[in-house]
């Protein structure tokens, strides 16, 4: 074969080899867009940024006995309460995002050096500084603010306090509880199962919305996925870990289901309100950091409270 005939074949051999590529590259968008419409968000970024998470709070939690878990927690809490009170301050509710920043803050600390009382107390004191606060800046502001809109402003900002700082730092309550660090893990594992195995199961069988008005996305093949998920997380979890029978990690994966679950929910509801369809967008493929936190903050209660009634905390 000639040179000119050989180069004709390598030529020829290439373009093939790179239409091939283009279409498995094309196939690849394809099927990925696929996946993004049906489930609402890129799942291979949303996978990569959800490792680094992952990894970033497993440091934190298993080095230097938990306490830059301690750090991780405030940090989290303090942009959250930035993300909210800026969704609210962009649907004109106008939340103090240097108050509730402090003011979360400070309740993160009550719970780590003063426990559960010091929690609770720090939730009256906030409440109170921030609405200070609030009436304070509206009653400087040059146009009057009215009455009807101060309240609703206060109210928004105290649902801030409620929603981020005080159901966050029940993690740290639970850190400190003995063996607190697996009890951490466990909730976070079992969490996290339960938004895998739902995105799994409504990816793939979702096919019955399960509160169209709410979260499109939901089906309740989804939900069942999630809670299969769930109860296989939570079971294994709680033998392998938390020295508790297996009938444990049952009621520990079903409550979680349930709160992580009604969690999403509630945040769906709220960008409802809000008229937004994520809280920011910090976390690329996640959206904004609650909406990773909205299944993980009321599981954080009934975690705690699962400790209690188990006598972990006697």
């Amino acid at each position: 074969m000639s040179g000119g005939g050989r180069r004709e074949e390598i030529r020829a051999h290439l373009d093939s080899t790179r239409a091939q590529l283009e279409a498995t590259r094309a196939q690849l968008e394809a099927t990925n867009a696929r996946i993004e419409k049906k489930a609402g968000r890129n799942l291979f970024l949303a996978i990569g940024v959800g490792l680094l998470l992952a990894g970033v709070f497993l440091g934190s939690l298993l080095f230097f006995d938990g306490i830059l878990f301690v750090w991780f927690i405030a940090l989290l809490v303090g942009v959250a309460v930035v993300e909210l009170a800026t969704a609210f301050r962009v649907a004109g509710r106008r939340v103090p995002r240097i108050g509730v920043v402090v003011s979360g803050l400070s309740m993160v600390a009550a719970a780590y050096f003063y426990g559960a009382e010091g929690l609770l107390l720090s939730l009256f004191a906030a409440s109170a500084l921030l609405t200070i606060w609030r009436v304070v800046e509206g009653l400087a502001a040059r146009t009057p603010v009215e009455p009807k809109t101060l309240i609703r402003d206060i109210f928004s900002g105290l649902f801030t306090l409620v929603y981020v700082p005080f159901l966050g730092s029940f993690a740290v309550l639970l850190l400190a509880v003995p063996n607190g660090q697996w009890w951490v893990f466990a909730l976070v594992l079992v969490a996290v199962s339960v938004d895998i195995g739902a995105y799994a199961a409504g990816v793939t069988l979702g096919k019955h919305k399960m509160t169209p008005r709410i979260s499109p996305n939901k089906t309740w093949e989804g939900f069942a996925g999630a809670a299969v998920a769930a109860m296989v997380a939570g079971v294994g979890i709680t033998v392998a870990a938390l020295d508790q029978p297996w009938w444990v990690g049952l009621i520990f994966g079903a409550l979680v289901l349930l709160t992580a679950t009604g969690g999403d929910l509630t945040e769906s509801l709220i960008k409802r309100d809000l008229n937004v369809k994520d809280m920011s967008n910090w976390i690329p493929g996640h959206g904004g950091l609650l909406d990773r936190l909205d299944s993980l903050l009321p599981s954080t209660v009934v975690a705690y409270g699962l400790a209690l009634a188990l006598g972990v905390l006697s």
